[in-house]
């Protein structure tokens, strides 16, 4: 009884479970509807002959029914439009046209003979014997604007001396850096600035000579070519060491009178000092096109010892460029200051006094002058006229007598 029980539950279990199995075996028939969408259905494309890896790829996934992933955009390539690149600046190649890089970089490389040490001491003798020759100016309100208007281009600056700067009172348009950062202005250059920004560039200029160290590199090459004299003549060469005469100083001429390449680099340097202190540097061309103009109409308007200065066409139009390729734009530039034009006001009442003072005794008319006899009691009448016609015969001037009736 119990057998037969187990045998019909079981049986019954087993015919419940059939019809499920059967029906998950049984494949699902598409209804008209959805026939008629695979039949219009685009048949796949033939597969591409090619050898990418990345199409063999999208092309198994197709056939295994996997969907292809889209190839990413491609970047965009960058341009050099200004218009379409916001992010377009002027980013220089080295780090001497990167006015950025301004004092961690060295520009006073080369071949020098002669120590930065040495240097100073040099640039120091040197000074002294400028000083002891020259009539310095002692006006504190000058000579501290000026001082103060260098430090700050020496601040934005390459150099790697301390800098002493002096005015020199003379109405020549000079201004000299000696090696070691010894800087001397003259009065007449102040003078004859407009602007502040004018000044700024003339100074930016001297202190770029010390900052690339442009007269003991000079000394170097000047010795090096003696040394090369003498050994193909047998004769030291005095070149080097023959005074210069034009500045009035008994400095070596390679000290203060510099190669075209060397005033070129001062020229390149200078306009990024002054731009870096905040100048306009259009002002630097535009002084030395002034002066050059004033020397055509009154010739020795420079100090010989600046005659190499003054900008040829050629170094004018490389500023022009220079200004133009490397040196960012700015929508602000210090031209010149109420200072300036105080400083310049002084001078000028000292040089019109200076000239007052000198033209007091010295007005164009003849300068007349007694000579008196002094007359000895104890002699006579007659020793006296042969005293005062012996007198008398060593001047030049006519002797009159009187005829006795």
């Amino acid at each position: 009884m119990n057998r037969s029980w187990t045998s019909a539950l079981a049986l019954a279990a087993f015919l419940a479970v059939l019809p499920a199995s059967a029906q998950s075996t049984t494949p699902a028939q598409s209804t008209p509807q959805q026939a008629t969408q695979d039949q219009n259905a685009p048949a796949p494309a033939p597969p591409v002959a090619t050898n990418d890896p990345k199409i063999l790829k999208q092309q198994q996934q197709g056939a295994q029914g996997q969907t292809p992933q889209a190839a990413p955009p491609a970047a965009a390539a960058p341009t050099s439009d200004p218009t379409t690149d916001p992010n377009n600046t002027k980013k220089p190649k080295n780090k001497k046209d990167d006015v950025d890089e301004i004092g961690s970089r060295d520009v006073g490389k080369g071949m020098n003979w002669i120590s930065l040490e040495k240097e100073i001491a040099i640039g120091k003798a040197m000074a002294q014997q400028v000083e002891a020759q020259s009539h310095m100016v002692d006006d504190p309100v000058i000579t501290e604007y000026v001082n103060r208007l260098g430090q700050n281009l020496v601040r934005n600056s390459d150099a790697k001396v301390p800098f002493t700067i002096k005015v020199i009172d003379a109405d020549e348009i000079n201004a000299f850096a000696l090696p070691g950062g010894f800087f001397f202005v003259n009065t007449g250059v102040i003078l004859e600035a407009d602007e502040e920004a004018e000044l700024a560039g003339v100074m930016a200029h001297e202190i770029a000579h010390v900052a690339a160290r442009h007269g003991t590199r000079g000394q170097t090459r000047a010795e090096a070519m003696s040394l090369a004299r003498l050994a193909l003549i047998f004769v030291p060469g005095i070149g080097p060491y023959i005074a210069f005469q034009a500045s009035g100083f008994a400095i070596p001429v390679a000290y203060l009178q510099f190669s075209q390449g060397f005033e070129r680099e001062a020229d390149y340097l200078g306009l990024q000092y002054m731009y870096k202190a905040g100048y306009d540097p259009q002002a630097f061309v535009t002084f030395f096109e002034k002066i050059q103009a004033k020397e055509k109409r009154k010739p020795g308007t420079f100090a010989k010892a600046f005659s190499t200065h003054p900008q040829t066409p050629d170094r004018i139009a490389a500023s022009q460029k220079e200004i133009a390729a490397i040196l960012p734009g700015r929508a602000e530039h210090i031209v010149t200051t109420s200072e300036f034009d105080d400083v310049k006001s002084r001078l000028e009442v000292m040089h019109n006094r200076k000239r007052t003072d000198g033209n007091k005794n010295n007005d164009g008319r003849p300068t007349l002058r007694r000579t008196s006899t002094a007359s000895d009691p104890n002699t006579s009448t007659a020793d006296n006229k042969t005293d005062t016609n012996t007198q008398s015969s060593g001047d030049d001037r006519p002797t009159l007598k009187r005829r006795d009736p």
